[in-house]
């Protein structure tokens, strides 16, 4: 599928909530991090959904079912449906139903997530490499996690039983930091093994295909922290996309973005759901792009900013700057100076 190359953050004068009928929300840095809500989450999610907006909660997160995460952000102040919620458990196990009988074993290198997912699809979930298997599937078990279960798939996976992973996400975030993820326990299987698993999870099509068959979303909005899980899969579904600044990705990671991680919209956090997106547009000068009160241009190999106004607006105006510059590839141009006036 050919894509245009996104050069400049995207305009809307209403609000994001009015424009799209369904957000698809990442969890871990969007909604809650280590299990707390995020500064002004829950209700900006209130004030989206009164007005019309359909909620669902996309995440690559495997460890729990449906019913345990829908409980947890009815518990932060949302009501949610265990039908709300996808998960690259639900993604994976279609994809592995999809290759072998109904009935058939599959080893859970993961969480409960997992089992539950895999049940649903009449397959049946084993703890050994002797169970009879006919697949592995590896997704994120928590930190305690037992390092045995890794020889577990690897004593499977060298026989030659296929390998599945419900995501590839290197890291998490939580309460204390960021921590590993998902991909991290997966490389440490490939590395055993020198083999490679299918993959379900975003930014991979099964997991966008597995959200809308669920969801039914006409004109979905992909909502994320994440620029190589949430916004590349918005990408390669053909879907816009938010992204906030309460999760993984920092402005400097943003500025830097290939074409398939620069998001559709750029905010601070969930409120810019609420509210319109403002035009970027090429200065008077012809030599900048403006933004709210900023200016942003290139000066000497770096980025620049001048003026003042909203830091959000600053940035916007710097992401048409930084991916203008770099066109189809990566903008390896200094940001410190500018960002450090948005104090970012």
């Amino acid at each position: 599928m050919s894509q245009i190359v996104r050069t400049t953050p995207a305009a809307s004068e209403r609000s994001l909530s009015e424009v799209y009928d369904t957000a698809l929300l990442d969890l871990d840095g969007v909604v809650y991090a280590g299990g707390e809500a995020i500064a002004h989450a829950v209700d900006s999610l209130l004030v989206a959904r009164a007005g019309g907006m359909h909620l669902a909660y996309v995440t690559n997160n495997a460890l729990r079912p449906p019913e345990v995460v829908a409980a947890h952000i009815t518990e932060l102040g949302v009501p949610t449906e265990a039908a709300e919620v996808i998960n690259s458990a639900q993604a994976v196990a279609r994809l592995i139903s999809e290759q072998v009988p109904a009935g058939s074993r599959v080893l859970v290198i993961g969480g409960e997530g997992l089992r539950v997912a895999l049940r649903e699809r009449g397959l049946v979930p084993v703890e050994s490499a002797e169970d009879d298997l006919v697949a592995v599937v590896q997704g994120y078990g928590g930190p305690d996690l037992a390092w045995g279960r890794f020889a577990e798939a690897c004593f499977a996976i060298a026989r030659g039983v296929p390998w599945f992973a419900s995501n590839t996400d290197l890291t998490i975030p939580s309460a204390r930091g960021i921590a590993p993820g998902n991909g991290a326990a997966v490389e440490v299987v490939r590395i055993a093994t020198g083999a490679e698993p299918q993959v379900a999870g975003k930014p991979l099509p099964p997991m966008h295909r597995e959200t809308i068959l669920r969801t039914g979303a006409e004109r979905p909005l992909v909502v994320g922290d994440r620029l190589d899980t949430d916004i590349e899969g918005a990408f390669n579904g053909g879907v816009d996309s938010l992204l906030v600044l309460t999760g993984v990705t920092d402005a400097a990671q943003l500025l830097a973005a290939r074409p398939e991680h620069r998001p559709t919209y750029v905010d601070a956090d969930l409120r810019g759901m609420l509210t319109g997106q403002p035009p970027v547009s090429v200065s008077a000068a012809g030599d900048g792009f403006d933004c709210g009160g900023w200016t942003a241009s290139v000066r000497e190999d770096a980025l620049a900013l001048d003026g003042d106004g909203a830091v959000m607006d600053g940035l916007r105006a710097l992401c048409a700057a930084a991916w203008t510059w770099a066109g189809a590839g990566v903008c390896t141009l200094d940001p410190g100076k500018a960002l450090a006036r948005l104090g970012l």
